[in-house]
């Protein structure tokens, strides 16, 4: 890593009160004095001065505070500039920063300084960049809880008790002159089955719950004219939508967000399903049935004041193909006007009429999304570390059979890639570890 002072606007663009400026490296001091024309700044505390450009014209009155590595969060020199909010000021203080030797940081710089620099792990740099885009306060708390080390806990947990069990096998291979022990063997495999079920458990839990990381989509469906725009327009509590007795009238998927209870969730009007009439109804169908296969929870919307016919058939057999594992809400809509659906039909969710209350759909949602929300426990966050949990579970299920079979050099081959794959969500692995563990538990050298 190179050792550039970088720059970089930390908050958000726009008009605010605050912006801040933030810059990290061995010139992070010597900038800001030079910005400001003190001598010295004390380590974290908040000093109000004027902030100036390389021509010594004023920029603005700022706060400025100084962290001295390594008790920053990149563990080098870190300077905090907190100046007026808007498009100008901010911009101003970093071209300053940029002429008087920083340069400008590249995206995630100052959290990957942060992890090699052993501030940070990988799992807790990636709770960072999550919880800025949380949608849901359940999942800011599980992330909260990561960035202080929880999963990276569990994780060292998991990776000491696979070398701990290596540390055996490894023993066996240099210096044991007759098989292990059955008894050994039996303890091996009890071990190795606490840590299957474990981390069996831990995947369950994470892919249940990805919609509340990545935030949950909504897909409203049905055929044309049965409300689905209506619906839309009630939930986001404006007209978002065309509505219109014209059967088509969307012709696209139409999406929005809005949050239900504690989630912000993605909601996607679909185009009508039936045969297509014209290429363009065509495309936004297909665009339809996209929305249906990549969504969490699918709204099966009918019109409870039209017989069954052969379009709400075809949305019944698209429901079933294309939901599996998926939860379905299934609502009878136009509840205010002669009922013609026969309650053999479909067995109705909830009945409402989408243009007056939908109260009791959001509430379906909600309950939803709610269920085993439980930010105690331990979650994977990324698909990058759901794969490499799930590339340790295989490899100690495979390391079953030559532990039966008592081939040590097999055993110890899944094993070593179990822990390698663990370690990738943390931090590398390091075979002085394995070493140490052997040496302390079995007196090695005597």
């Amino acid at each position: 890593m190179d050792n550039d002072t970088i720059s970089a606007i930390a908050t958000a663009n726009g008009i605010g009160s605050i912006a801040i400026i933030r810059i990290s490296g061995d010139r992070a001091l010597e900038i800001a004095k030079k910005l400001t024309h003190k001598k010295d700044f004390s380590p974290r505390y908040a000093t109000l001065t004027t902030v100036h450009n390389k021509k010594n014209e004023l920029i603005d009155e700022s706060i400025v505070i100084y962290f001295k590595a390594p008790y920053s969060f990149t563990a080098e020199d870190v300077v905090e500039i907190q100046c007026h909010g808007g498009f100008i000021v901010a911009q101003s203080i970093l071209k300053a920063t940029l002429e008087l030797g920083a340069r400008l940081a590249n995206a995630g710089e100052f959290s990957k300084r942060a992890f090699f620099n052993g501030r940070i792990d990988l799992s807790e740099a990636e709770a960072i960049a999550q919880l800025i885009e949380a949608k849901s306060e359940d999942a800011a708390k599980i992330l909260a809880q990561q960035m202080k080390g929880s999963l990276k806990e569990y994780i060292e947990d998991i990776r000491d008790e696979i070398i701990h069990i290596l540390a055996f096998s490894e023993v066996s291979i240099d210096y044991a002159e007759e098989d292990l022990p059955e008894d050994l063997v039996k303890q091996i495999e009890s071990k190795l089955s606490d840590l299957k079920s474990s981390l069996e458990s831990t995947l369950l839990a994470s892919r249940a719950r990805e919609g509340l990381m990545q935030g949950f989509k909504v897909a409203i469906v049905g055929k044309p004219n049965v409300g689905k725009s209506s619906l839309l327009n009630s939930l986001l509590n404006y007209n978002r939508a065309i509505v219109s007795e014209i059967a088509g009238t969307t012709r696209d998927t139409i999406e929005e967000q809005v949050k239900i209870g504690t989630h912000l969730i993605r909601i996607v009007d679909t185009a009508g399903i039936r045969e297509a009439n014209d290429e363009i109804e065509r495309i936004g169908i297909e665009r339809s049935l996209e929305a249906i296969q990549e969504s969490d929870i699918v709204v099966a919307l009918f019109d409870g004041s039209r017989v069954l016919d052969a379009e709400d058939e075809q949305i019944l057999a698209l429901v079933d193909k294309h939901t599996k594992n998926k939860h379905v809400i299934f609502v009878k809509n136009k509840i205010d006007l002669e009922n013609k659906f026969s309650t053999e039909d479909i067995n109705f969710d909830l009945e409402l009429n989408s243009k007056d209350s939908v109260t009791s759909l959001i509430e379906s949602l909600k309950n939803i999304m709610d269920v085993n929300n439980n930010s105690d426990e331990i979650m994977l966050i990324s698909q990058r570390q759901i794969m490499a949990v799930q590339n340790t579970l295989n490899n100690i299920e495979e390391s079953f059979y030559p532990l039966q079979d008592q081939e040590l050099e097999i055993f110890s081959f899944h094993l070593n890639e179990a822990v390698k794959e663990m370690a990738s969500i943390t931090r590398p692995f390091e075979n002085d570890e394995m070493l140490d563990k052997m040496f302390g538990s079995f007196c090695l050298g005597k």
